[in-house]
């Protein structure tokens, strides 16, 4: 079997199927656009063929490009990966090309033969790349199907010809949402935008496309004709320079520099547009590459599609049957427990939904009523669909109902003693291989497991808020966790969609405890003197999404007052942050709670949006005359969390370097052109990190000490990739 096959029909018409081999989706690699590329010069040569059609074998077209496979050319390259990545990528311009061409005469544009694509489904990446080649594209009416270039999404751009083409074919204002945020669209959408041509019935996708083929259609693309001009005009013509004068304020406004594939997209696309269609495909090659030889650009596409991608497949899953959840009881339908019963609906999981009121668990219910409502109102839902989930949830006091249960969530008060009563209750009526997990970010879940029946049948689940909208979910495993709870959990978590990942029982797990350091040298900062503002733009110009004292705000300054007690409670003597509870506990006292009271770090007007800084602030607390450069800053900021991530790994905490760079960026955000605390340490070296340390540590103290183990690893040239990837433990 191969993932390209081609057969003529009695009218002349070749037909390409695309179904790769062993994969639920299509995608490209080396072999696989070798096989293409020999199948078009076949068609092409043979004079009973009048036309072609490519289409896929499965549901949906294709998904893009393996991006392994650029990883592999990279480092099949030897000394000069530069020169391999670039003549890779030009070998695909080329294949493209000569479908775009489909053997036209160079200089008449005569001849050839029409070509169409048939989309049945989602055509993502190489997978739009390939039709935007095409001389047709039809699109299946399927509205769950997804149309776009999302190659930015994962720190790079396309680079198969769809930057260019994109751009030749709607102006470089209209393909910069495709473009540069990776929007996607449905087909009907696709169409609207002039991404595809035509939007047919699912049943007659093949018919159509056949039919235009056989129409003996002009097939020459608009920039291989005399007098083609761009659309929104090119870089020098007076509507076309304030187009990219705008592109380029507003990648840098966005990116704040720090995110390289955005800039070499719009460098490809301004000088491209100066210069004829081939000699733009190589100008998109060559910054397509020095994307590609860009560590960040490696690190994303690790972290953000290899890594993730595994992860939500199981690769540290426990030997155990099929998990699957049938029906989940959620405990509490506050925030939390409203939002898990909701992502568990719209995966089409029976929910018992259970508060002490049939008020408040109605009230938990609504979230999911209003959720439904909106995605109505935009026109990505419907009444039947909403009824259906509606359905899917039963809130009630009554713990009975979660006899049929095989998975329990509880989500009450942060509280050992409120836990404990309600792990009695559900367990008197669920049946011994029910799971309990309890969703807590803080609380021990060794400790919470003692009131369970079974400690092996207790686990964490650590949803981050708003549940419907984080793609993060936590994973804790007790220190008696056996490993069909941890499979029960994983099953489900992919079930709902989001990725996980799995830690050990220690204090604030994983994401916590690396991201409350963030927030307290933010804090401890302000004490010090150092404004405000440069605390907050350091951090947005270093790739954090938000500032720490922006992120107090939102957390809430009372849940960090609460954190703090519980914690110097817990480490009497050893507790490092009496400075930073100066700061937090004033602002507490003050009645500045955060968004929630609409003062905090930031003052809000009455509508609860954010009007800058509170300038009170400096009263207390009075910027210094001399202040830090922007480096320390920055350094002191992130240090104090992937020092957090090093000694979670040290410590077991963290089994798995790819759950910690996974795990910081979807749970908190972690400067995501760095592919987490890990790669990030591998791009700047353990040796310098290790020095930087040292300095830190001389000048603030020894909350910047470098860990044993990274500086074993300084000692010994080692990066954590290569010490502890999956790749390493393969060996």
């Amino acid at each position: 079997m191969t993932d390209f096959t081609m057969t003529t029909d009695a009218d002349g018409v070749a037909t390409i199927v695309w179904d790769t081999v062993g994969k639920s989706m299509n995608v490209m690699s080396r072999d696989s656009m070798g096989l293409l590329s020999d199948l078009l010069d076949s068609a092409l040569a043979d004079e009973a063929v009048k036309g072609i059609i490519i289409t896929s074998g499965k549901d949906s077209f294709a998904g893009g490009m393996d991006l392994n496979v650029l990883a592999s050319i990279r480092d099949e390259s030897g000394d000069n990966p530069a020169q391999g990545l670039f003549d890779f990528t030009m070998n695909g311009h080329h294949m493209l090309r000569k479908l775009e061409r489909a053997g036209m005469d160079p200089k008449t544009n005569k001849g050839g033969k029409p070509i169409a694509a048939a989309l049945p489904g989602t055509a993502l990446g190489i997978g739009l790349e390939v039709p935007l080649a095409c001389h047709r594209i039809f699109a299946a009416d399927n509205p769950k199907a997804k149309i776009g270039l999302p190659e930015i999404m994962v720190g790079i751009f396309p680079g198969a010809g769809g930057t260019t083409r994109l751009v030749r074919k709607l102006g470089a204002m209209a393909a910069s949402p495709l473009l540069l945020e990776g929007k996607l669209n449905n087909p009907q959408k696709a169409k609207a935008a002039g991404v595809i041509d035509e939007v047919v019935p699912a049943d007659e996708l093949l018919a159509k496309a056949k039919e235009w083929v056989l129409s003996e259609p002009k097939i020459v693309k608009p920039w291989d004709e005399k007098g083609y001009k761009m659309p929104g005009g090119a870089p020098y013509h007076p509507a076309g320079f304030m187009t990219y004068v705008g592109a380029s304020a507003m990648v840098n406004g966005k990116t704040q520099g720090v995110y390289p594939a955005a800039k070499a997209l719009l460098s490809a696309v301004y000088e491209g547009a100066l210069v004829p269609f081939d000699q733009a495909l190589k100008i998109e090659a060559r910054w397509f590459t020095h994307i590609l030889m860009n560590p960040s650009s490696s690190a994303m596409i690790r972290s953000l599609f290899i890594n993730k991608e595994a992860l939500e497949k199981g690769a540290n899953r426990p030997e155990a049957p099929d998990q699957k959840v049938k029906q989940v009881g959620v405990i509490g339908a506050g925030m939390m427990g409203a939002g898990i019963a909701l992502v568990s609906a719209l995966a089409g999981i029976k929910v018992v939904l259970i508060d002490s009121t049939q008020e408040a668990a109605d009230k938990g219910k609504s979230y999911t009523t209003a959720y439904m409502d909106k995605g109505i109102s935009r026109k990505k839902a419907t009444e039947e669909k909403k009824a259906a989930v509606l359905d899917l949830i039963n809130a009630t006091t009554d713990y009975d109902a979660l006899k049929g249960c095989d998975l329990i969530i509880e989500a009450v008060f942060e509280d050992v003693g409120v836990k404990a009563d309600v792990t009695a209750k559900v367990q008197a009526v669920t049946g011994p291989d029910c799971i309990f997990a309890t969703n807590t970010s803080t609380l021990p879940i060794t400790e919470l497991a003692k009131a369970a029946a079974d400690p092996e049948k207790f686990i964490g689940i650590h949803f981050f808020s708003p549940v419907d909208k984080m793609l993060l979910v936590e994973i804790i495993k007790g220190k008696q966790t056996g490993p069909v709870a941890v499979a029960k959990a994983l099953d489900y978590v992919r079930q709902i969609r989001k990725t996980p990942i799995v830690v050990n029982d220690e204090r604030f797990f994983y994401a916590n405890r690396c991201i409350i350091p963030y927030i307290n040298e933010g804090i401890r900062m302000v004490k010090e003197g150092v404004a405000p503002a440069l605390i907050e733009n350091a951090a947005k110009l270093v790739g954090m999404p938000l500032g720490p004292l922006q992120l107090t705000d939102e957390t809430s300054i009372d849940l960090g007052v609460k954190i703090a007690k519980a914690t110097k409670a817990a480490m009497g003597d050893a507790y490092p942050n009496a400075e930073v509870d100066d700061v937090l506990f004033w602002m507490f006292d003050e009645g500045r709670l955060g968004r929630k009271s609409n003062a905090g770090f930031y003052a809000y007007d009455d509508k609860g949006k954010r009007q800058g800084l509170w300038d009170a602030l400096g009263a207390r607390y009075p910027v210094a005359g001399a202040q830090p450069d922007l480096i320390t800053v920055q350094h002191r900021l992130l240090f104090a969390q992937v020092l957090e991530a090093v000694r979670a790994l040290e410590e077991g905490v963290l089994e798995d370097i790819r759950e910690g760079d996974v795990g910081a960026i979807l749970g908190w955000g972690f400067a995501p052109w760095s592919g987490g605390p890990f790669s990030w340490l591998d791009i700047i070296g353990a040796p310098y990190a290790a020095e930087r340390c040292d300095q830190l540590t001389e000048q603030f103290g020894e909350r910047f000490k470098t860990p044993d183990l990274l500086r074993e690893m300084a000692d010994k040239g080692q990066s954590f990739y290569k010490r502890f990837g999956a790749d390493a433990k393969a060996a």
